[in-house]
């Protein structure tokens, strides 16, 4: 009998994430979204900790916790896409959307009525915008009240633009206006809007250039040189030690005796890539918003800055360990 893996989540969770996956424009059931979170989540949760106790050798514990974060992260990366196509989706019909209205109201203006003008403003070149205000037509002339269809075509957004033209037109049909002069000043304010956007994002370059420095260059160079001063140290204390078997002698104060690093180049190693990866990850996510509005957009240049952030910390590693090469084999 094949397991249903919608019957695994509540009702209330299968609405929303039905209503996510309409949003995104993904072609794909609850329950093949659910089969794709269960089946990766167990599989990291069975991989992660056998990986984890033969690469760094942690405790049985702390393996089985590394195995549940890395199935925290799945199902936080799968919900991170969903919420990157909604984004998408909607920033390609908001650029499309002016135009839509400019048709429409040109089509008002020509005597034939709104749901009319609407079907024929969806020409081609507008893609799934197009399709989705043909399936609106289809169940007006079917009977649903116009209204309703208008409502239900601005949930399929998460847009405040689509349903801020919306509830201007059902106020303009509710209480009278002339719809053709409410749509094509609805186009010429988001045509501003997004202008002015624009600009904005230009005058705010300099600071997503200094985000990207400190997170793709600074921060790892810095963590590279660290890790390798831990590593000259470590050495020079082991030869120390070997040196005075018996330890160090004491300069007369307890708390002036001079002690070894606690911490081994091993274990700073692993905390500086876990750290370079929290960096360059939010670095990606502030820069988008800084550039768009949208910090979910920098979910597409995450891998790229994990890549040069961790390929500089072992490039900078690897150039002062051959450096310093000299100095720790001759102590």
């Amino acid at each position: 009998m094949a397991i249903r893996f919608e019957r695994l989540i509540s009702r209330s969770v299968a609405v929303a994430l039905s209503h996510e996956l309409d949003m995104a424009g993904l072609n794909m059931s609850v329950e093949v979204i659910a089969r794709i979170a269960v089946v990766g989540s167990m599989a990291m949760l069975a991989v992660v900790p056998f990986a984890v106790y033969f690469i760094v050798k942690l405790s049985p514990l702390l393996d089985f916790v590394c195995g549940l974060g890395a199935a925290a992260l799945f199902i936080v990366a799968l919900y991170s896409y969903l919420e990157y196509m909604i984004d998408k989706r909607r920033t390609k019909m908001e650029t499309l959307f002016p135009d839509y209205l400019q048709i429409a109201s040109a089509n008002l203006r020509s005597g034939i009525s709104l749901d009319r003008a609407m079907l024929l403003a969806a020409r081609p070149e507008f893609g799934f915008f197009s399709d989705d205000v043909k399936n609106m037509n289809r169940r007006v002339f079917s009977g649903e009240n116009l209204g309703d269809a208008l409502r239900d075509l601005a949930s399929k957004y998460r847009s405040f633009q689509l349903s801020h033209a919306v509830r201007m037109i059902l106020e303009s049909l509710t209480y009278g206006g002339a719809m053709a002069d409410l749509l094509e000043q609805l186009s010429k304010d988001m045509r501003s809007q997004q202008l002015t956007q624009k600009e904005i994002s230009g005058q705010l370059f300099l600071y997503s250039i200094f985000i990207a420095f400190a997170a793709l260059i600074a921060s790892p160079v810095l963590y590279g040189l660290t890790s390798q001063m831990i590593v000259v140290t470590d050495t020079v204390w082991k030869g120390i030690l070997a040196s005075n078997p018996g330890g160090l002698p004491s300069t007369g104060f307890t708390f002036l005796k001079p002690t070894p690093p606690k911490i081994t180049p091993q274990e700073y190693q692993y905390f500086s890539i876990a750290a370079i990866l929290i960096i360059t990850g939010f670095a990606s996510l502030i820069m988008s918003a800084i550039s768009s509005g949208s910090a979910i957009k920098g979910i597409r240049y995450l891998p790229l800055f994990i890549l040069i952030g961790i390929a500089l910390f072992f490039i900078m590693q690897t150039a002062i360990g051959t450096l310093f090469t000299g100095i720790a084999g001759g102590v």
